[in-house]
């Protein structure tokens, strides 16, 4: 977006404002607020949802009345390459999976996607899609360090990238959330590295989703310590739980039976979060489409689960 060149591609806060004026004004503008309340939904303090990534294979509608029936408040969809929708389709396909949320009174809580450049052909075009259609947070796809080399000078060269994107989010109304995820060669698997990378970006522009399950892996009993650090910029959150498979490895299980510490919900409870909370059911292959029910019963009982401990604390 500095490049003289892209100037007359970019899109600033009037043209935009124009644009989704034209959208809502040809009924696109079809998300549901959050924070809607039921017998069966939570509060307006933070809504939850899903990760719908084991549902690929059923229908949008097929879809919205699975996850209406377990009592979300909306879902994390996955808006990329083999997901709900792939980004070549977005201008087609994204609205008609909104207006199916819509009518089971749901809403893609985030979007799920492989945007971490904001020079690349399809951020721009996915972006004002979501905008348009009234979506507020998207999942930023990984950075990953080469560990052959400096560290600290991968991190000064994403910094400007990163700040670009932000820019760009800021403009659409738009917030991007960078999740901690654990692993040898992550962007923020110890967080401190995202807090340098975010450095002077408001969390409103770029925040960080952060993930309790991984930041036990790699804090082991100094997750705390992290958590406070990155506190401020935190966004949303992501919940699930994992053992230590074999002393070694983390394998994923059901919500409640692993490492991650029930306290985690008062600390956070405790900094007046008010954000969005997702969780993750990954413990089963969510590749298969027969594993269906499978996985609908895991979320329905992870989610009771999830309810009890946020009640508790």
């Amino acid at each position: 977006m500095n490049d003289p060149k892209k100037a007359g591609q970019c899109v600033t806060r009037r043209n935009f404002m124009g644009v989704t004026t034209a959208v809502a004004a040809g009924a696109l503008m079809t998300q549901a607020s959050t924070g809607q309340t039921s017998d069966t939904k939570t509060s307006k303090r933070n809504p939850i949802c899903v990760f719908t990534k084991p549902f690929n294979s059923l229908s949008f509608n097929e879809l919205s009345d699975r996850i209406a029936e377990l009592g979300f408040d909306g879902i994390e969809a996955p808006i990329r390459k083999g997901g709900h929708v792939d980004p070549d389709q977005v201008e087609q396909k994204l609205p008609e999976l909104v207006e199916a949320l819509k009518k089971r009174d749901l809403e893609i809580t985030i979007m799920t996607s492989d945007i971490n450049d904001p020079d690349a052909p399809a951020t721009e075009r996915v972006l004002r899609t979501a905008a348009a259609l009234g979506i507020k947070r998207y999942r930023m796809k990984y950075f990953k360090y080469d560990l052959k080399q400096s560290v600290l000078s991968q991190i000064d060269q994403w910094r400007p990238k990163l700040k670009q994107l932000a820019a760009m989010n800021h403009d659409f109304g738009l917030t991007g959330v960078y999740q901690n995820h654990a692993g040898t060669n992550y962007l923020g698997a110890p967080l401190w590295d995202l807090r340098l990378a975010l450095q002077d970006i408001a969390p409103s522009d770029i925040g960080v989703a952060y993930d309790i399950r991984h930041a036990t892996a790699e804090g082991g009993m100094s997750w705390p310590v992290t958590f406070n650090m990155i506190q401020p910029s935190i966004d949303t959150v992501y919940v699930k739980d994992f053992v230590w498979k074999e002393g070694k490895k983390p394998s994923n299980v059901p919500l409640g039976t692993g490492r991650i510490d029930p306290n985690f919900f008062k600390m956070l409870a405790d900094t007046g979060f008010n954000g969005p909370i997702s969780l993750h059911e990954e413990y089963l292959d969510h590749r298969n489409p027969d594993l269906v029910p499978e996985h609908l019963a895991a979320i329905k009982a992870d989610l009771a689960t999830l309810r009890a401990m946020l009640k508790t604390h």
